[in-house]
């Protein structure tokens, strides 16, 4: 009998048994489930629970079983210290007697698992030990199975889960070494096992399937090549068989994604048999499958090991594009590529193709080219063979891209009807992923793959296709078109221009469905830069841009149109501007388009109005702007009497003014303001003088009025303050990219201050911090251009409206972690206040001040990561910009003086476990700054901390805190620091020696 196993009273056992029964029946509420699994939860964690192993393995009811096996492997995972030890070689004799005695009495696969994951568990406590208390433990498991009459089947199962037991556990050092050691050893056994079970005539298919399972697992263990090697022509075999060519097919799959030999090697022993298999039985399988109509078990496997290849052998199939086992396997690809149907409805193969005619594009970039070369004639032969190889590319690419152009096609209007929306969306996405290829393939072909399409458009226009039913066709080849842009380059191409022809608008724009007229519309947009290449005589822009504004009026054209408009107009804005008058015409005309899109269209006005001498632009910018205020200002004057229209109608005037914003906003992005010379810069000097004009000085001051009774109105409101946010980012800018109606950041930071003490919320806060920014515009012309005292004033005034309502809301560490935007929005605020104006925070009153930094080093303390780290950021720039300031001297001791302490607290606290692990690079990099500079105090603040009682219980010694605090105080450099640091975090955490807590070191 057992003796140091807990002996329970029946009672006990009977009451566990009734808990599991109960639960498992499926007869009780989810509230009784519950309780029930909680009371077995803790039965589990008392040290009395090993009493209950044996018991319920014994058990004839199956769901005991399991929970009595689930038990075994729950006590040796969580408790094994408390566990004697000297009883520790006792209990794995016991645990291998009741898997025998499981074995024996023919328990179900599920509960034999449960105890070999239970026995490789116990194995990881005794096997590293010193001597070993269970020395060759893999070997005597499976002889001591065996001997007790497990098939050979079950002892696969045992084999194979070792192997990812062990691949998974957390495992440091020796341990490491010594398990890894002892599967090593086991490697002969394995493969003797595999292979006579895998190779035996009177093998039953599901045995077969056992072997090749675990083979998976070793090889994602990391089976080494030379073991794995001999077990391939057995794989590549058995993919000869129906029964076994599933097994096979999977197995041939993780050795070629996951082994040793993944990176591509093994040409010889993987690559070359495999293409041979395929010559001979592939296509047969292929063409199987073709005649039944369906893609079968097989026909799907054989897809998965073709696209499995071809992630492995690219480089090996681009230099031999040639060969014929090579030409075999690319015809293999194509078929599976362009299986017949629609994706999604008749197939779920084609899309697991396409990753492989990127890769291969790839390869064929890089690849040498294999060649006979004969003696004195070597660069000749080379030439040959890469001439060889990119006629065979392009043969190849090219049929591609004629099968891609058919995938791509939708159904007829009738069947599409029958589709759910789930499977459109599908269909949708595998058309946007066709068209990632299809760049692929023009890297290739060059401008041959668009003479085709193109050719192709016009052809069956021309053919009159479309009469018979030819849009659906035509669709697809335009859509081909429209994802190849980005990689055609912008320059003059005849191809091009016959595809814009105005013949082929006209007849699409006349005769065309809705879905290829859309298309169109959007390959227009798609191909806006394009039309800058254009002489300016040309009239096929202004072609071009007529059909699209036709489209405007078309109500399920109008949005691709607005946003092709949009893109057309911005790139396009100078050629565009001579023809000013029909976008008058346009204005005229935009209370026919939707109010949705009516933004993107004064966008696009607005942006030929920009290419015009700001001196003329004035009338047209009054024509396009008055009329958005004037609705505004109807807006305002209903608010009263229909607060919920006015309020939809104010959105809308909003994001009209936006769109103006953004279209009179310069094309270039300067990276720099050189602001002491925009007054000698021509046309900065010239968009001045517009400016200072009567009637676009009244413009802008009536959209501040405007604005500041609508924030007085609904500032309040979410919808509005996000509109507001997009305006006061589009119409604001730096002085060298003014518009006529750009707005001065002062003003605007007067009504967000105000905003925000009406109700916080992060808008405001990011609005503050961007005009804040815009204060102090940055410089080439200075080393150190500071804000001017006017920003300073501006700024000073500012804060404590912004600051005193987070103050409000941000009182506690629960009230940040409930609101973590506002939290993030303000320290990022802060940061950016810190790295222009760090002279004014201290200005601040000493109140706000020093709520201020409380509320910091409060907001180190919570769990939500973006917020504690904005406030490390903030923190890290207030100290080191302080330290650096010469004229802060004052500042920086009384900083250290009031709030040092509490700032190293914290981050003391988030090392020992209070802030998220991912956190930690941002507080220790705070933490260096401060014991680097202000070495003496730091070492009196760690020391106070680290060793007071109320410090945060954690794993660290009184030796570990010693040691490092020694370091972090004696260190010269941030390294040692740092490593000090992540070393201590680990310790208090519990994590020291575990693989887990050195891996997911961050630095």
């Amino acid at each position: 009998m057992t003796t140091f196993i807990p002996l329970l009273q029946p009672s006990d056992i009977q009451h566990a048994i009734r808990l599991i029964t109960e639960s498992y029946a499926g007869q009780v509420s989810v509230e009784d489930q519950r309780r029930y699994q909680w009371e077995l939860f803790e039965v589990q964690k008392k040290y009395e629970a090993w009493g209950l192993v044996t018991p319920l393995l014994d058990h004839p009811d199956p769901n005991v079983q399991f929970f009595g096996a689930h038990t075994a492997q729950v006590k040796i995972v969580r408790d094994w210290k408390s566990f004697p030890r000297q009883h520790a070689v006792g209990l794995k004799d016991l645990l291998l007697e009741s898997t025998c005695r499981a074995i024996t009495a023919n328990r179900s696969n599920v509960i034999l698992r449960k105890l070999y994951v239970a026995l490789s568990q116990l194995a990881l406590k005794l096997h590293p030990t010193r001597p070993s208390q269970w020395p060759d433990w893999i070997l005597a498991t499976v002889t001591h199975l065996s001997g007790h009459g497990a098939s050979p089947e079950q002892l696969l199962d045992f084999l194979a889960i070792v192997p990812e037991e062990i691949r998974t556990s957390d495992l440091i050092g020796t341990t490491k070494a010594s398990m890894s050691g002892s599967l090593t050893e086991a490697i002969p056994l394995v493969v003797q096992a595999i292979s006579s079970l895998a190779t035996s005539a009177a093998t039953t298919p599901h045995q077969i399937q056992t072997a090749l399972q675990c083979l998976e697992k070793w090889i994602v263990w990391g089976l080494p090549a030379n073991d794995l090697a001999p077990l391939i022509p057995m794989l590549v075999s058995l993919l000869s068989f129906e029964h076994s060519f599933v097994a096979a097919s999977d197995t041939l799959q993780e050795i070629l994604t996951s082994s040793s030999l993944a990176d591509g090697s093994g040409n010889k022993i993987l690559t070359e048999p495999l293409l041979d298999f395929l010559s001979t039985s592939g296509r047969a399988i292929y063409e199987r499958s073709i005649s039944h109509g369906f893609i079968d078990e097989t026909s799907h496997s054989l897809c998965k090991l073709l696209c499995a290849l071809g992630d492995h052998s690219s480089m090996h199939f681009a230099a031999t594009l040639p060969a014929r086992p090579t030409q075999t396997y690319l015809r293999l690809m194509l078929n599976y590529t362009g299986l017949p149907g629609w994706f999604g409805v008749d197939e779920e193969e084609s899309d697991m193709c396409l990753p492989f005619w990127y890769l291969l594009q790839e390869s064929l970039w890089t690849v040498d080219f294999v060649s006979d070369r004969e003696p004195g004639k070597e660069s000749e032969g080379w030439e040959r063979s890469e001439e060889k190889q990119w006629e065979v590319a392009n043969e190849v690419y090219m049929e591609l891209v004629d099968i891609l152009r058919r995938k791509v096609m939708w159904p007829k209007q009738e069947v599409l009807n029958q589709w759910p929306k789930d499977q459109v969306d599908k269909f949708a996405q595998y058309r946007r992923d066709i068209g990632d290829i299809l760049v692929n393939a023009y890297y290739v072909l060059r401008d041959k793959v668009l003479e085709t399409l193109v050719s192709a458009v016009a052809d069956a226009i021309s053919a009159d296709e479309p009469r018979t039913g030819g849009w659906e066709s035509i669709e697809a080849t335009l859509h081909c078109i429209m994802c190849s842009q980005e990689a055609i380059p912008v320059e003059e191409n005849p191809v091009l221009k016959r595809l814009f022809d105005i013949t082929i608008l006209e007849k699409i724009s006349s005769s065309g469905t809705d879905r290829v007229r859309r298309t169109m519309i959007q390959l227009i947009g798609e191909y806006a830069t394009w039309f800058t290449t254009l002489p300016a005589y040309d009239r096929l822009l202004m072609d071009v841009v007529g059909l699209v504004v036709a489209a405007l009026h078309v109500p399920s054209l109008c949005f691709p149109a607005a946003n092709s408009l949009k893109e057309m107009c911005d790139a396009n804005r100078i050629a565009l501007a001579p023809h000013m008058a029909a976008f008058g015409d346009l204005h005229s005309g935009i209370a026919a388009i939707p109010d949705t899109e009516k933004s993107k269209v004064l966008q696009s006005i607005a942006s030929v109005v920009q290419a015009v001498p700001p001196r003329d632009a004035i009338q047209p910018t009054e024509a396009i702007v008055n009329p958005v205020l004037e609705k505004l200002a109807q807006a305002i004057t209903l608010a009263g009497q229909l607060p919920e229209d006015a309020r939809n109608l104010c959105i809308q005037q909003l994001h009209a003014l936006t769109g103006c914003a953004r279209g009179l906003t310069s094309a270039s992005e300067p990276l720099f303001v050189l602001e002491e010379e925009s007054e000698g810069q021509p046309e900065l000097a010239e968009m001045n003088a517009a400016r200072d004009d009567p009637r676009v000085i009244k413009l802008r001051q009536d959209i501040i009025v405007d604005l500041e009774r609508v924030m007085q109105l609904w500032s309040t409101d979410s919808e509005t303050a996000d509109a507001l946010k997009d305006l006061f980012k589009a119409i604001t800018c730096l002085p060298a990219d003014v518009s006529l109606i750009s707005l001065p950041p002062g003003p605007l930071l007067e009504l967000v201050c105000t905003a925000a003490q009406r109700r916080l919320n992060s808008v405001w806060l990011g609005l503050a911090a961007m005009l804040m920014g815009q204060l102090c515009p940055p410089s080439l012309t200075t080393l150190s251009l500071g804000p001017t005292p006017d920003a300073e004033n501006l700024v000073l005034s500012a804060l404590p409206m912004l600051l005193e309502p987070c103050f409000v809301l941000l009182h506690s560490t629960q009230a940040m972690e409930e609101d973590p935007d506002i939290a993030l929005s303000l320290f990022l605020c802060m940061e950016m206040v810190t790295r222009q104006f760090t002279r004014t925070i201290y200005n601040l009153p000493i109140g706000i001040f020093t709520t201020l930094m409380q509320t910091t080093v409060g907001a180190m303390a919570i769990q939500e990561r973006y917020a504690l780290v904005s406030a490390c950021s903030f923190l890290m720039g207030l100290v080191r910009q302080t330290f650096a300031d010469g004229n802060l001297s004052d500042q920086a001791d009384a900083l250290m003086n009031v709030h040092g302490k509490a700032i190293v607290h914290a981050i003391l606290s988030g090392f020992a476990g209070v802030a998220p692990r991912s956190t930690l690079p941002n507080l220790i990099d705070l933490l260096a700054l401060i014991a680097l500079k202000r070495t003496d105090q730091c070492r009196i603040w760690m020391r106070e901390t680290l060793f007071s009682e109320y410090f945060v219980q954690s794993q660290a010694t009184p030796d570990a805190k010693e040691k490092f605090l020694r370091i972090v105080t004696s260190a010269r450099s941030t390294k040692k620091i740092r490593d000090a640091s992540n070393q201590f975090a680990l310790i208090a955490r519990g994590l020291e020696g575990s693989s887990f807590g050195y891996a997911t070191i961050t630095f």
